[in-house]
């Protein structure tokens, strides 16, 4: 009898430790086998393209604006070409103007092919800086391109004669003048006019005349009208006493120093 109850109690406790196995495994959260990860994978982004900052281009200036504006800061002028002194080196030097006033535009950058272009009437838009040299305006390191418009224009001498000796000439510097009546001085040496290189006469010319009490210097500027020209050979002709119209661009040197472009003896 004993045997037969320690043989039930070894049964009742071998079939409880098998049921708690079951309910154990049944029970455990289920482990999710590794699987191999992969980095997430970028989807490529097209390199961000630099869009262009598009300069602003410079606000173009009337005459009165050009005037106002200080020295040695930049400028932008739409003008129209006048006249032009020889190219060299990549650079020439041009006398412009619009309907209010003028502009003396010195050694602007300009190719060999673009300076054929730049006859009188042209419109170019100018860049560069205000500067001034011994009382002469001018705009310097200026760099150019062709204005797109059809429009030219050419201005009409102004007759200036009534300035001389006064402080309204200055107004009207760089523009295409008229000094009519004028009577030609003589100079240090007696002549009529002077060359800058007498021997080879490759240089400037220069001759003094008076109107109003006033005597002004003029110069023919040898890169605007050569030795070859019609003005250069009627000034080396000029006597002192004759009587002239001097026509000119109103360049400035300490004082009224006009670029000759015609002198016709009276």
């Amino acid at each position: 009898m004993k045997k037969l109850l320690i043989l039930a109690a070894v049964l009742v406790l071998a079939l409880s430790v098998s049921a708690c196995g079951k309910d154990d495994k049944k029970n455990e959260t289920p482990t999710a086998s590794p699987t191999a990860t992969t980095a997430p994978t970028e989807t490529p982004t097209p390199e961000a393209t630099a869009t262009p900052t598009e300069v602003p281009a410079p606000a173009v200036m009337n005459h009165a604006q050009f005037d106002a504006a200080e020295f040695d800061t930049p400028v932008t002028v739409q003008a129209f070409v006048v006249d032009t002194q020889s190219w060299w080196d990549n650079k020439i030097t041009v006398y412009a103007a619009d309907k209010d006033g003028a502009y003396f535009i010195y050694e602007m950058a300009c190719s060999q092919e673009d300076a054929k272009l730049l006859v009188p009437g042209k419109a170019i838009l100018v860049s560069g800086f205000k500067s001034q040299w011994s009382g002469e305006i001018e705009i310097a390191e200026a760099t150019f391109s062709f204005a797109d418009t059809s429009e030219t224009f050419v201005p009409e001498a102004f007759d200036a004669t009534s300035l001389l000796g006064t402080d309204d000439l200055i107004k009207h510097q760089n523009e295409r003048v008229v000094f009519k009546g004028l009577k030609i001085e003589a100079q240090e040496d007696g002549a009529a006019f002077a060359y800058k290189n007498a021997e080879e006469k490759t240089d400037d010319l220069y001759f003094k005349a008076s109107a109003n009490g006033t005597t002004v210097s003029f110069c023919v500027e040898f890169y605007l009208r050569g030795k070859d020209t019609d003005v250069y050979k009627a000034v080396e002709g000029l006597k002192v006493g004759d009587t002239v119209d001097v026509e000119c661009y109103l360049y400035w040197y300490n004082g009224a120093n006009p670029h000759v472009i015609g002198v016709t003896v009276k």
